[in-house]
């Protein structure tokens, strides 16, 4: 075989290992170990989407079975800002703290969507300087 020959040869092959090997790493990056990473959730609906939704239901309404989850949508509890952030930041009943998961900007986004979603209309945003009285951060 000649040097161009193995050389193209070399190439074809490597062209088709990184091909196979792109295709099966997932969306997000695969981080070793089958761990995925996932972007990170910015906005106020991807924090609800990625955080909340999972209890408080898509639309906001709650639920109950092994637990009872409280209702967001046209929750009155809601137009005091204070009142939501310190909810999301120390936790309450069945619901943890997510401090340690969310920043300030994060639980500012959030609350502010779902007081301005699910039939609430509490129009002032939520500012990070706000939730960072309530976290102390």
């Amino acid at each position: 075989m000649t040097s161009r020959k193995l050389l193209g040869a070399a190439a074809s092959a490597a062209a088709l290992f990184a091909g196979a090997a792109a295709a099966q790493v997932p969306p997000g990056g695969d981080t070793g170990g089958g761990v995925v990473r996932v972007p990170k959730p910015v906005t106020g609906a991807q924090v609800y989407e990625y955080v909340c939704q999972a209890c408080h239901m898509a639309d906001g309404k709650g639920g109950t079975g092994a637990a009872t989850i409280p209702a967001l949508a046209g929750n009155p509890k809601l137009a005091a800002a204070a009142y939501p952030i310190a909810i999301v930041a120390r936790g309450m009943g069945g619901m943890p703290s997510l401090t340690s998961h969310l920043s300030d900007a994060q639980i500012a986004e959030v609350v502010t969507y779902v007081r301005t979603h699910f039939g609430n209309s509490y129009d002032k945003p939520v500012t990070e300087a706000e939730v960072a009285r309530i976290t102390g951060r």
